[in-house]
């Protein structure tokens, strides 16, 4: 048998000397996924509760997903948009009927879509609601996350996003989240062309919003002519107990962006949806993307949406989220300080400050047990299983985390 230390650490060691340092990975080194399921290079099995950020919804290798790309994989990859494919058509009607919108525009990676939502927004701020040129602004939630791209950061107020990243894009304000009288003074300005919000905010640690926030939202955008742009590229697709978060509070955004499980974790897709009236403004060659609507994504992304409503994975994310918030208020230890989340995006608040070790370590505990999570923001530990997991396995896993927690205690 192998040395588990030297096995990992040779992978490690790959990583610290040829790769750039710009992420600190548990020292847990993945071979292969399954379902709900991941095994290190040693063969250890470990629960996913990350589900990489929300991209395996669906759960890792699903076989109808990979069943539908192996096929196109082998007829046609890629085209660019210089021509038509005989894929890209289908899967727009397919999400376009589906989630209810005139048009999408598809990309790859989420933040891509985050940059085509204000690209949009703003060329309709002037073609549509005139707002005088290069004067339209973007308003943005404070403690948001929708990627690292320079316009991402400058609207970030984390600073280890936008720190000596500047100057930063013009055009942004920002208002405290979950304050729709705040919301309500910065967006009566004529010159706001939307505000761009994640209905759940996932990176900040699961902050789940009022009830009715949402709802006000959609009602202030609607009354001051501003376009509500809802970032669902994590907390879409099912993972909140709904198809769309926004569908809790049963609001339409006037655009939406989706990412992450809209492939299942296969390749990177995302997409930008709009009704006409918005999407149009935008003309050819304005916007786009070599590889955004290429035909293997096409053929993936139907695959991935038939599997979140053939599975019923929104009635099994609603019904196990609330299983596991249950189970995980009824711990015993004083260090847990909160638990939060909708659906099966979760959280646990750690009753010690960011900058100590506390949640990290347990995460290590966690793994070292068989369940592998991650802190966000130092005393935040977020919960995220595949929305395949079901009764016993949740079971299973509340044990892992109950057992983990006992090393630790105020």
């Amino acid at each position: 048998m192998q040395d588990t230390k030297k096995s990992a650490q040779y992978f490690i060691d790959l990583e610290e000397k040829h790769g750039a340092h710009n992420y600190h990975p548990l020292p847990v080194v993945l071979s292969k996924g399954k379902g709900v399921f991941v095994w290190d290079v040693n063969g250890k099995k470990y629960f996913d509760f990350l589900s990489a950020y929300s991209a395996v919804n669906q759960g890792h290798c699903h076989p109808h997903i990979w069943e539908a790309m192996q096929g196109q994989a082998q007829q046609l990859t890629l085209t660019s948009r210089a021509f038509y494919n005989d894929q890209l058509g289908l899967f727009e009607k397919h999400i376009t009927e589906l989630l209810g919108y005139d048009k999408v525009l598809p990309m790859n990676a989420g933040v891509e879509g985050g940059e085509t939502a204000i690209k949009l927004a703003k060329k309709w701020a002037y073609l549509v609601k005139g707002v005088e040129r290069d004067k339209a602004r973007i308003v943005f939630a404070k403690n948001n996350f929708w990627g690292r791209t320079q316009a991402a950061v400058s609207a970030s107020t984390d600073p280890t996003a936008y720190s000596d990243y500047g100057p930063f894009m013009p055009g942004y304000d920002l208002v405290p989240y979950n304050d729709l009288d705040a919301l309500e003074k910065i967006i009566s300005n004529k010159n706001v062309a939307a505000f761009m919000v994640e209905p759940i905010q996932g990176e900040a640690g699961v902050v789940v919003p009022s009830k009715g926030y949402l709802k006000g939202v959609r009602d202030l955008c609607t009354k001051y002519n501003v376009l509500f742009i809802a970032d669902e590229v994590q907390t879409g697709l099912c993972r909140t107990g709904k198809m769309l978060c926004c569908d809790h509070e049963n609001v339409k955004p006037d655009i939406l962006i989706l990412g992450k499980a809209l492939s299942g974790g296969y390749i990177p897709i995302s997409a930008v949806l709009a009704d006409d009236e918005i999407m149009l403004c935008i003309q050819p060659g304005e916007h786009g993307s070599t590889y955004g609507g290429n035909p293997l994504a096409a053929v993936v992304g139907i695959a991935a949406l038939e599997v979140l409503v053939n599975e019923n994975l929104a009635e099994n994310a609603q019904k196990i989220g609330e299983l596991l918030r249950n189970k995980l208020r009824n711990i015993q230890n004083p260090i847990i300080k909160e638990v939060r989340g909708k659906g099966l995006l979760n959280a646990i608040v750690i009753d010690d400050d960011e900058e100590s070790n506390t949640a990290w370590n347990i995460c290590l505990k966690m793994a070292e047990n068989g369940l592998l999570a991650k802190p966000t923001h130092g005393n935040i530990i977020r919960f995220a299983p595949p929305l395949v997991i079901n009764e016993n396995q949740i079971c299973e896993c509340v044990e892992i985390i109950t057992k983990s927690f006992l090393n630790f205690n105020m």
